[in-house]
């Protein structure tokens, strides 16, 4: 902290007061605590606090005490759980101001959240720092600025935030689905250019097929992703945190193949070796499938998908090892009953354990293609303990998946809400 004198801090939240160390703040679990850590001037402080009182280094908060006790046990003891008779939605908010998630909670009272909030339809929002009339009047030197680059981010990466960004998201939708549209149409026979053409001159990008009306519509397309990709890096706010960001690469792997494939005329020749093989242009164009997770961008289910499998990975790491020791189990077995006893009836479909995972696979999801089955009486009592025990299996960390499902989806579209406001406060301006 570069603000404030003494080698301890002192919180007041509510009246109760909680003594601490400086260099303890700056790791502090609490995201709101820990920024009083960076404060440079009073005038951070106070974005941070209620008050402040500089002769005792003492910072007021006026919160609800009782709650942040139960929010210190969970820093000091790693388990957070509700206020007993204390509302759900009240103690949620107080977890959104000290800068705490859903997630934090125990499992128990996630759920208990996750029902409050399906039937009251309540959404709470982190508070902006220099929010409010206060804040306006304490906007530092350079605001103006840094508002205008705000607002421009928020433009291309919410599109509920503002008029112009609901304008931007349907047009970039529009060329997600008109480039896809081309893709999907460039397999046809039909649309396939003469017959004298073979596939690998079709797979070239030279510069009669940039003339042709899928290539000026392939060239528009990845024009305007480009020039968008662009713009989101320069007014990011953190440069390398966006080129780490999963949309981002994957932007990069859909745009990417596409001048790689140019350069690749340009520089080896429209009649090279390379070119003639055409399978590496064709895997660098089907590459654009990718442009249709871009959706992910404007629609609140795909980023409900991704976040939910972003926070339950232990469980779907769980899900994978219940279904490689039921495979490494149930196909030695299957192995044994039908090929490798001998008793005069040879199964040559499980000639093999590597052969014999491929039918557990698809008996325990149920799938059942029918390519391959058991034909003796052991295997086929093999066979409905494998497609039993598959269901249980699957069904095992399906709670989990789901509560942190609903969790996520809560979080995003309470985020979309709260955008949704601001686009209503603009249009009332």
């Amino acid at each position: 902290m570069n603000f404030g004198r003494g080698p301890s801090v002192v919180l007041n939240v509510g009246g109760t007061r909680y003594s601490f160390s400086r260099e303890v703040l700056k790791d502090f679990p609490l995201r709101r605590v820990s920024r009083l850590h960076g404060c440079l001037s009073e005038q951070d402080v106070l974005e941070v606090c209620d008050d402040y009182d500089r002769e005792r280094n003492e910072y007021f908060f006026d919160r609800h005490s009782e709650a942040f006790g139960f929010i210190m046990l969970y820093v000091r003891h790693g388990h957070l759980r509700f206020v007993p008779h204390m509302c759900e939605l009240s103690f949620y908010n107080e977890m959104i101001y000290w800068g705490l998630e859903g997630s934090h909670l125990d499992y128990c009272c996630q759920r208990r959240l996750d029902d409050r909030m399906s039937e009251t339809f309540t959404y709470y929002a982190a508070e902006e720092p220099n929010g409010g009339p206060e804040g306006k009047s304490r906007r530092p030197p350079g605001a103006e600025g840094r508002k205008w680059l705000e607002r421009m981010r928020r433009t291309f990466e919410e599109p509920t935030s503002s008029v112009a960004a609901q304008v931007l998201a349907t047009v970039s939708i529009l060329f997600v689905i008109v480039s896809m549209v081309v893709l999907c149409a460039s397999t046809l026979p039909e649309w396939r250019a003469p017959e004298n053409r073979s596939v690998e001159e079709q797979s070239r990008y030279t510069a009669e097929s940039v003339r042709e009306p899928s290539g000026i519509i392939e060239a528009i397309c990845i024009g305007w992703f480009t020039a968008e990709c662009i713009v989101r890096f320069i007014v990011s706010k953190n440069k390398c945190e966006f080129v780490r960001r999963p949309l981002n690469i994957i932007d990069l792997l859909a745009i990417t193949p596409y001048y790689i494939s140019v350069l690749m005329t340009v520089f080896t020749g429209e009649n090279s070796q390379l070119q003639r093989a055409g399978v590496t242009l064709r895997v660098l164009r089907m590459m654009r499938i990718f442009w249709v997770i871009k959706l992910a961008r404007h629609f609140i289910g795909l980023q409900t998908l991704g976040l939910t499998l972003k926070r339950c990975y232990r469980e779907m790491v769980m899900l994978l090892v219940f279904i490689c020791v039921a495979m490494a189990i149930f196909s030695a077995l299957s192995q044994l009953l039908e090929n490798g006893l001998d008793l005069g009836t040879k199964n040559k479909d499980y000639a093999s354990i590597p052969a014999a995972c491929w039918w557990v696979i698809i008996s325990m999801t149920t799938v059942g293609y029918g390519d391959m089955c058991p034909i003796t009486v052991p295997g086929r009592i093999l066979g409905g303990i494998c497609v039993v025990s598959g269901i249980v299996l699957l069904a095992l960390p399906i709670t989990f998946i789901y509560h942190s499902f609903v969790q996520c989806y809560h979080e995003l579209k309470f985020r979309s809400a709260r955008y949704s406001r601001s686009l209503s406060a603009e249009f009332l301006n």
